[in-house]
């Protein structure tokens, strides 16, 4: 591993709270480091931050006072781009604009050394747009922390159209050395985590749009039935709505107007009407003291059945169902209907209970369908959701929620919708991460450090997509597309592909 040795001094330029953030992890890590900002005083004012944010570190026992003491001694703030001069490697941290970028790192060229790393902490940049007005763009670099900087262990480190491999071997083994996770990535829009990520919150929104379901439910569907840390609307809240439209907007510029990341209009009415979440007091979500969270909607209690028949072998992570099913003492016969090749559960009353496959309940012929959504591990799923066709009675949707509280879980009904909550999630984010892999972006097991590390995943899409299988991710987003034609749902061709090497193989 070839790394810039801690004697080297790094610069950092604009100090606000990412700026501050990679300064303190480039000084923990034994840099000297220093701070410039544009603004008269600004840099000495983050550079006190800095040291109370290490002397908070001290009381909790992270680092001793000495170490404390000899960071400080490192620490200096910058009046002016000049006293850059000797540094190795300059990270600038400042506004998402482009012209800007641009300014700084051609004023910077002109005075620091030959071989002086430059690094932008762009999110949704292009690192090549950024580099192109450098006489030597091959020592510009992406270093993309995530916020907050000291505490989350990811750095994207971003090649250019023009980057040299030397100068991104040398960012990537510097971020390892400060203790970091660093993933390679091409300069591509969003990036590995801001591009795959686009669905989580995008079909959330989308969802809402359509009225199948409030945020608070939405929310809970994701968090408590796959096992994701936030949902999308509480989790948009704390990163800010006008960050994340921004970020939105700004990768569906890059990749030209493309369908598949089209923002939300809902989205946007938030972020003017200046509801941008907790910094904000209120978002999706009231923040004001005494405020109450909204609960999601949960089905009354009912009672189970006493059996259920088992029309072929459930798809999927549902075939542990049966085995669930069993444990909680419900008798499991044999169902044979038929003409259907379709897995599902057979309640008393006639209805037949079966996982989502991209199309609405409403529209199997049978026409007595419930269908429950998807769920990366139903044995530790806490909430499922429903969703029920128009024949479906209220005994018959009772049926469903009776079985379902007798597995241990909480249950949402919600509107019939194609793909309903998790399962047009989950299969969107991995068919991002599908062609992202083919196209080059990522290696697959960046894409999953990624996305784990980055955004708190449960786990990595290249990892669901070996789990649930391509050819079950393709049928679910083709049977959405060709009912929302248009271009959001049309499966990538990489997914294709993977779905007839599966194929192949078995």
């Amino acid at each position: 591993m070839t790394a810039i040795g801690t004697s080297s001094t790094v610069a950092v330029v604009g100090t606000g709270t990412m700026g501050q953030g990679i300064a303190q992890v480039a000084l923990v890590a034994g840099h000297p480091v220093r701070l410039y900002d544009t603004a008269s005083g600004r840099a000495a004012q983050a550079a006190e931050e800095i040291v109370r944010r290490l002397d908070r570190l001290v009381e909790k026992g992270r680092i001793t006072a000495d170490a404390r003491d000899a960071a400080r001694t490192r620490l200096s703030p910058a009046d002016s781009l000049a006293e850059l001069a000797d540094a190795a490697l300059v990270i600038e941290a400042i506004l998402e604009q482009l012209p800007a970028k641009q300014e700084l790192f051609t004023a910077l060229e002109d005075i620091v050394a030959a071989d002086c790393l430059l690094a932008t902490n762009t999110s949704s940049l292009s690192v090549t747009a950024v580099a192109g007005r450098l006489r030597h763009p091959g020592r510009c670099v992406g270093l993309h922390f995530f916020n907050p900087a000291p505490l989350l262990p990811l750095v994207e480190v971003i090649s250019g159209f023009a980057t040299d491999e030397a100068a991104a071997a040398l960012a990537y083994d510097t971020a390892a050395a400060w203790g970091k996770t660093p993933v390679r990535c091409t300069d591509t829009p969003g990036f590995v985590v801001n591009r795959i990520a686009r669905p989580f919150y995008a079909e959330a929104l989308r969802v809402y749009e359509e009225r199948v379901a409030d945020p608070a439910t939405i929310d809970a569907v994701l968090r408590d039935g796959t096992g994701f840390r936030m949902g999308p609307f509480e989790l948009t809240d704390l990163i800010g709505q006008d960050v994340n439209e921004a970020v939105t907007h700004s990768v569906w510029q890059a990749f030209f107007q493309d369908p598949k990341f089209t923002p939300s209009l809902a989205q946007r009415r938030l972020v003017e009407s200046g509801l941008h979440g907790r910094k904000a007091g209120r978002g999706w979500f009231d923040y004001s003291e005494g405020a109450a969270r909204p609960e999601p909607r949960t089905a009354a209690p009912c009672p189970a059945p006493a059996s259920v028949g088992l029309h072929a072998k459930l798809p999927g992570p549902a075939v542990v169902l049966r085995e669930l099913i069993e444990e909680a003492g419900i008798k499991v016969t044999r169902d044979r209907t038929p003409g259907e090749s379709e897995g599902f559960l057979r309640l008393p009353g006639g209805a037949c209970l079966a996982l989502t496959n991209g199309y609405p309940a409403t529209s199997n012929a049978y026409g007595k369908y419930i269908r429950f959504d998807l769920s990366l591990d139903y044995r530790a799923a806490t909430r499922i959701a429903l969703a029920a066709s128009a024949a479906v009675s209220e005994a018959d949707l009772a049926e469903a929620v009776g079985l379902f509280q007798a597995l241990g879980k909480q249950v949402s009904v919600i509107e019939d919708v194609p793909g309903m909550i998790a399962a047009r999630t989950i299969a969107m984010i991995i068919d991002f991460a599908v062609d992202a892999a083919a196209r080059g972006v990522a290696s697959p097991e960046d894409i999953d450090t990624a996305m784990r590390l980055g955004v708190n995943y449960p786990g990595g899409p290249m990892e669901w997509a070996e789990q649930l299988g391509a050819q079950w991710v393709w049928d679910l987003l083709d049977s959405m597309h060709h009912q929302n034609p248009g271009g959001r749902y049309v499966p990538s061709w990489a997914l294709r592909r993977r779905a007839d090497l599966e194929e192949q193989v078995l």
